[in-house]
């Protein structure tokens, strides 16, 4: 995970070296301001991907995750059509449910309860499914219309490119399970760090169970699992990133995603960890 928060002078060798490190893939967070960080630099996550894609050849890159709190799926569609064109089919689209913070109030529109964020978050992953998939659409729901939306020239990855839902409710993991190539969670809040293990364990348990009655063969849906969710960082140190990684295999994930070491809080620590875990743990995956 790279933020979006440097100008791109200084933030494209960093999608440079994620790639030449060996890691799978590379993603950007997608807020109009994020946390402790809303009064900082920010940039958009398309435009961002855009240009990373240009600089990369073989790295698979993404949102995590797409927000539909200021994003409509007719015009979401476009833009990640022609990121994927651009990328020649290295996009993985993650996207949540959006959260209650500085993307849900900046544009002055009235804050949702959980369960009408669901309801969105419903509408939009199938809205935008339809649109990449189906030449064209019409749509009249609580949260979106569209008249004639269209696909072409679709995406370079057919039917779509794939879609990584996160989901910790049961609602959204049902929404992961019928539309999602992938499902990412964060786990539960916790400040201890094995009351956050459990939390994991028992989503990553709660979700098997969900694919199976959804009947989908859990081997063919790829699991993420956002590890700084944890109250400690996961590249502090090349052996806690071993340990972080081991955990997260034995609890079923395929892939985890951890962030881009920054020089303050969150995420502090050094390019130089990174660098020891691209030759000493990524071979070993």
């Amino acid at each position: 995970m790279i933020l979006p928060e440097h100008r791109w002078w200084a933030a494209e060798p960093l999608w440079r070296m994620a790639e030449e490190y060996g890691f799978a893939h590379a993603w950007t967070y997608d807020h109009l301001g994020w946390r402790s960080l809303v009064d900082k630099p920010w940039f958009d996550a398309v435009p961002t991907l855009t240009a990373a894609a240009t600089v990369t050849s073989t790295i698979r890159l993404g949102t995590l995750v797409a927000s539909p709190n200021f994003r409509h799926p007719a015009h979401f569609a476009r833009e990640l059509t022609a990121l994927d064109d651009i990328a020649d089919g290295r996009i993985t689209l993650g996207i949540g449910a959006g959260g209650v913070g500085f993307d849900a109030h900046v544009l002055g529109r009235p804050e949702l309860t959980a369960g009408q964020r669901v309801d969105r978050f419903t509408e939009f992953v199938e809205l935008l499914d339809q649109i990449l998939t189906r030449d064209s659409t019409d749509h009249s729901g609580e949260y979106y219309t569209a008249v004639e939306a269209h696909r072409a020239p679709g995406c370079v990855q057919l039917p779509r490119m794939p879609f990584v839902i996160a989901a910790n409710g049961p609602r959204s993991m049902r929404l992961a399970a019928r539309y999602g190539q992938g499902w990412v969670t964060t786990g539960r809040e916790a400040d201890d760090p094995e009351a956050w293990w459990r939390s994991v364990a028992e989503l990553s348990l709660r979700f098997a169970e969900v694919l199976a009655e959804q009947g989908r063969d859990p081997a063919k849906v790829d699991k993420y699992l956002q590890v700084d969710a944890g109250p400690v960082y996961s590249m502090s140190s090349v052996d806690h990133f071993r340990d972080v990684v081991g955990r997260a295999a034995e609890l079923g994930f395929t892939d985890v995603i951890t962030h881009w070491p920054r020089a303050d809080e969150p995420y502090a620590g050094k390019e130089s960890t990174v660098e020891e875990i691209a030759s000493e743990v990524l071979p070993e995956l």
